[in-house]
């Protein structure tokens, strides 16, 4: 254990913050007078995660995905995901897994039967992915009518599956008020599943070993949580997305779902791309070069920008303060008398 506690602004994901600082017309967030300033390292990540997500553009302005992104409650991974469940037709299947994933533990083991709460929990499970699993649970749930005691047969949280409609409901106003159809994909899961990978591609994993993962960007070594879906399976996907990592004896992945190599090419192309034979180095290192002039160009543009508005805002202030400021003097008569006379006119009679 530490000798002293880090601080909560040190070590929590300031997305958030960022975020909304920035949809309040904030530019210069590093220049911003907080109480007690977070870590520079911090909030640079923080608008790191954003840029992954395409909430803000390369100059670091706010794009309109990123205000959409605003106005849900939620992390900004998850908020992408109900943003892109829409153009790709499975909004409200997403829904529902945004809103199990807002939520403690659904399911239970306890002491004593957690062989018998292993294998109701095996019903459940889909091969191919824990989010998928957790909308098969609440679509059950739905068609037993959201029955207490079916969640007590089975090993399921009343309350937290309660909670998940409460969430669920809020989050459909949003999107109505958005104007964010609600549309369902039906038994076509994989739609799911790639709409999963458009806003998670940032954490995905390959194949290493015998159910041993290693973290595509970092090489970080991962393992599947016993408790998911594709442990034990006897199938691996070699490429997965996880939700979160958990740290106790190794490094576990939370919620995981198996997505195609090909959909983080398509989803993350500022991490991935695809080795085609007929292309050579020379071609990628060019392209490299054309995307890095555009970025560089941008910037310069953003630069101009911010520097008109300072001016623009130096001269408005300018003109506020510089007032002019008559001198009363003892004995002077003014030209015109000082209160005007009123007249019905002037009182709008």
């Amino acid at each position: 254990m530490l000798t002293t506690t880090i601080p909560e602004i040190q070590r929590t994901n300031l997305a958030n913050v960022v975020l909304l600082l920035k949809s309040l017309g904030v530019q210069d967030l590093l220049l911003f007078h907080f109480m007690d300033p977070p870590p520079e390292d911090n909030m640079l990540n923080s608008m790191y995660q954003l840029w992954i997500l395409g909430a803000l553009d390369n100059t670091g302005a706010l794009t309109p995905t990123g205000r959409l992104m605003v106005e849900f409650p939620l992390d900004p991974a998850l908020s992408k995901m109900l943003i892109v469940s829409c153009d790709m037709g499975c909004s409200a299947d997403i829904l529902i897994i945004v809103s199990m994933l807002s939520v403690p533990a659904i399911f239970y083991r306890p002491k004593g039967r957690e062989e018998e709460s292993d294998q109701v929990r095996e019903k459940f499970s889909v091969p191919e992915s824990d989010h998928l699993t957790y909308l098969n649970v609440y679509m059950q749930w739905k068609n037993n009518n959201y029955s207490s005691i079916w969640c007590n047969d089975h090993f399921i949280h009343t309350k937290a599956m309660r909670k998940v409609r409460e969430v669920r409901s809020q989050l459909k106003d949003i999107m109505v008020q958005q104007k964010i159809n609600l549309i369902s994909c039906g038994s076509d899961w994989d739609i799911i599943r790639k709409c999963i990978c458009a806003a998670y591609f940032h954490q995905a994993a390959k194949l290493k070993g015998i159910g041993e993962y290693v973290n595509v960007r970092t090489g970080m070594p991962c393992h599947l949580h016993p408790t998911s879906s594709l442990f034990g399976m006897g199938y691996t996907p070699d490429y997965i997305i996880y939700h979160e990592l958990v740290m106790t004896t190794k490094e576990y992945m939370q919620c995981v779902t198996a997505v195609d190599g090909e959909w983080l090419a398509e989803l993350g192309p500022m991490f991935y791309s695809i080795k085609h034979a007929g292309k050579s180095r020379q071609e990628n290192r060019r392209r490299a070069k054309e995307e890095l002039s555009n970025m560089e160009q941008e910037m310069v543009l953003a630069q101009e920008q911010l520097r008109a508005r300072r001016e623009e805002q130096e001269k408005k202030s300018n003109a506020s303060s510089v007032r002019a400021v008559k001198i009363c003097t003892p004995g002077r008569k003014e030209e015109a008398p000082m209160t005007p006379r009123r007249t019905p006119a002037r009182f709008g009679l």
